[in-house]
């Protein structure tokens, strides 16, 4: 075990005080302690990093994934100095990738992940889709999201992504494009905590295949760095950025804690 102690941010959910007009404002709320983490058994992922292009190439999908400007700056200013530390501190690398896509096929670290998991489609029994359901779905579809007029460039867009040059894989990093990937890396490598970068806080990182969800039902505990995601964002909480500061109490409460990049930083550097 090489344990390390890292400032760590957990949120204080109780406390309601039945006094206030509003309960709730008597909680605890976000509080900072020193915890202790076994950096052998932790990794870091870096989960659907991509270069989706420019908004020249693909309008449409620039237009609906608002989030994508921002994905590049952190991939940019905040990436490469979290890998270098890590790397050169030996802690664990792996690469949460767009899953049935192309651009990965064909490194080591997604042949180690594919070679330790049985090739099988994740299957559910479905609801039997009905004339007015269909109807539903594509009004959604069309005026909600992604919008009609955008379907197009997400398709070529999608079907072109690589990994950003600043978080390529290094070596055999392990490369998962599913859950079952992802969880027999960590059982290869003795790994127990998951600490998520990537894009976005509160939609892939939760609920796509290798997601929180995913990983909290097999036991891992899941964490994340604020500086190193960010969130989907409407109209109204862009400017701010509430979505992404609701994500991170979301996921300081129920998967595992929230870490600022500095004294992660300085904590493993400092081992």
């Amino acid at each position: 075990m090489k344990a390390i102690t890292v400032p760590t941010w957990y949120y204080r959910h109780f406390g309601a005080d039945r006094s206030l007009d509003v309960p709730a404002e008597g909680y605890g709320g976000w509080n900072k302690a020193d915890l202790e983490m076994d950096a052998d058994r932790t990794a870091l992922v870096v989960m659907h990093a991509w270069d989706c292009g420019t908004w020249d190439e693909y309008p449409g999908w620039h237009q609906a994934v608002e989030y994508i400007p921002r994905s590049y700056d952190i991939c940019k200013r905040v990436m490469p100095g979290l890998l270098e530390t890590v790397r050169s501190n030996k802690m664990k690398v792996y690469h949460v990738v767009r899953p049935n896509s192309e651009y990965y096929k064909g490194l080591s670290g997604y042949l180690r992940a594919q070679s330790m998991t049985s090739v099988r489609e994740e299957s559910f029994d479905r609801i039997e889709q009905d004339p007015v359901m269909a109807r539903m779905l594509r009004f959604k579809s069309e005026f909600s999201y992604p919008g009609e007029a955008n379907k197009a460039d997400i398709i070529r867009g999608q079907a072109a992504i690589d990994f950003p040059e600043e978080v390529r894989p290094v070596g055999t990093e392990g490369i998962a494009e599913n859950a079952d990937q992802l969880f027999a890396l960590c059982k290869e490598d003795g790994v127990n905590h998951l600490i998520y970068t990537g894009f976005a806080i509160n939609g892939c990182l939760i609920t796509s295949p290798g997601g929180m969800l995913d990983m909290q039902k097999r036991g891992l505990l899941c964490s994340a760095i604020r500086q190193a995601v960010t969130a989907i964002e409407n109209k109204e909480t862009a400017r701010t950025e509430q979505a992404k500061e609701l994500a991170l109490w979301y996921v300081a409460l129920m998967f595992g804690f929230v870490y600022d990049l500095d004294d992660l930083l300085n904590a493993i550097s400092l081992e």
